[in-house]
């Protein structure tokens, strides 16, 4: 497969200047699936092959019995031209007409005082007609008038000699190979068989990558793989195998850090209850609010912590109305008396994990709420991609800091994405749900003169 990419990469490498935009075109189109490269791979240097055997072994044929054929027909009628000038005939030249179908298998008639016709136009190929006046001029060497054109299985040649004109009609096959065709069926047929193969082997081949492929992007979007075994070559069942292998080692990991950070929010749990049984028996004192506030921001970064370690990956897909979860945020952002608009573009129905994407928009209208006065969402919903464009007026974020604002419990020291209280996780959680969904966060400048945010997931 690496031809197709090293072609794609060196081509200009090796073409002209002005073939620059032919290069470009072939580029575009040449096939990126496995399976197409594979059946080009197979096919073109067998269509390839043919070719240069059909070009040169069958015009090297056919010209050689040709010329032999034609040859042979040349040389029996300048021997019948020869007799009608030595020896008298009758007038109706019986004797010749009959040594000639009989001896010679040609039909001939003697014109008295004949003219030959005018020339007919000459086919663009036609190795019967170059070869025939070719021995004709050689053996004869008198005016001669041909006629091989159409679909008639006979030839018709007038010669003219004296005052006469011989006409000689013979077949065809006497004066050309006619049956090179055979030949023809049999190297197109013999081809056709091969590609059939060559078509069910590769099928055979690809389908065990392509269930490879599919259940790895499955894996990766946290999806379940069940019923995936390795199949095919060696080398794919050993890519199966690594496969199923690397992927019990993370569910097992997995687990292992879920049951962990259970152990760890229980615990943990247990100790903040303390401090606030103890800061409730205390009373309201003004010296242990600042405490009190202590405690409720450790519980706070004690969820958000665990959130993003443990992640949505084990919620199960299921039916999301896009206009109640956007309504739902902008009844929240107009709670602080800002403005927050959106306009839906397709099916309001998403087929996403619920929990996580409601979190993962969340996250994203939470961290404008704290820094914009107006933010409008556009939501569009095609055929294969969901886009969601969060459009805001605050200070935004510098370009160089944008792919650091996703990194988990990365702080800026005016990061739009942080507050007081934060932990530095809300960007970070939205890109993992995103990317967990097979899409991405990405973030750009707004027309509105703050920050740009765009969800893109499959549909």
């Amino acid at each position: 497969m690496a031809f197709f990419d090293t072609l794609k990469r060196d081509m200009d490498r090796f073409i002209v200047p002005g073939w620059r935009p032919f290069t470009r075109w072939l580029r575009r189109r040449l096939p990126t699936g496995l399976y197409t490269r594979s059946l080009l791979i197979v096919i073109l240097p067998m269509l390839l092959l043919q070719s240069v055997v059909a070009a040169v072994f069958m015009e090297r044929h056919w010209r050689m019995v040709t010329e032999r054929l034609s040859e042979g027909t040349v040389r029996d009628i300048a021997g019948i031209i020869e007799v009608i000038k030595s020896y008298p005939q009758d007038a109706n030249y019986d004797a010749i007409t009959r040594i000639a179908d009989d001896a010679l298998n040609l039909t001939v008639a003697v014109e008295e005082n004949g003219q030959l016709p005018p020339p007919r136009p000459r086919p663009f190929f036609s190795i019967l007609d170059d070869i025939l006046a070719e021995q004709i001029t050689r053996q004869i060497q008198m005016p001669f008038w041909i006629d091989t054109v159409g679909d008639s299985r006979l030839v018709e040649i007038r010669i003219k000699f004296d005052d006469r004109v011989l006409r000689v009609f013979t077949r065809r096959g006497s004066t050309y190979a006619s049956n090179t065709h055979i030949f023809l069926v049999w190297m197109v047929g013999t081809a056709f068989v091969l590609a059939v193969i060559s078509i069910l082997f590769l099928r055979g081949q690809i389908r065990p990558i392509l269930a490879l492929a599919q259940a790895a992007e499955s894996f990766g979007k946290g999806q379940k793989t069940e019923g995936f075994s390795p199949r095919g070559a060696d080398e794919i069942r050993r890519a199966g195998l690594a496969f199923i292998q690397m992927r019990e080692r993370i569910e097992r990991q997995m687990e292992q850090r879920t049951a962990m950070l259970a152990g760890i929010s229980h615990d943990l749990r247990t100790i903040l209850t303390r401090f606030k049984l103890q800061l409730a028996l205390a009373g309201d004192k003004p010296e242990l609010a600042g405490m009190s506030q202590d405690v409720d921001d450790m519980q706070s970064m004690l969820e958000g912590y665990l959130a993003f370690a443990k992640g949505e990956a084990e919620e199960d897909f299921g039916e999301l109305r896009l206009s109640e979860l956007l309504e739902k945020l902008r009844c929240d952002f107009s709670l602080r008396g800002k403005t927050m608009t959106y306009e839906i573009d397709g099916e309001d129905e998403i087929a996403v994990r619920p929990n996580a994407f409601t979190r993962l928009l969340g996250n994203l209208v939470s961290n404008a709420e704290r820094y914009a006065d107006t933010l409008h969402i556009d939501a569009r919903h095609s055929a294969k991609w969901l886009t969601l464009t969060l459009d805001d007026d605050g200070p935004g974020i510098p370009v160089e800091a944008r792919e650091d604002v996703f990194k988990p419990f990365y702080r800026l020291d005016e990061a739009r994405n942080l507050n007081a209280s934060g932990t530095g996780l809300g960007l970070a959680i939205a890109r993992d749900v995103a990317r967990a969904h097979g899409g991405n966060v990405t973030l750009s400048d707004s027309p509105k003169g703050g920050l740009r945010a765009v969800v893109r997931v499959p549909a």
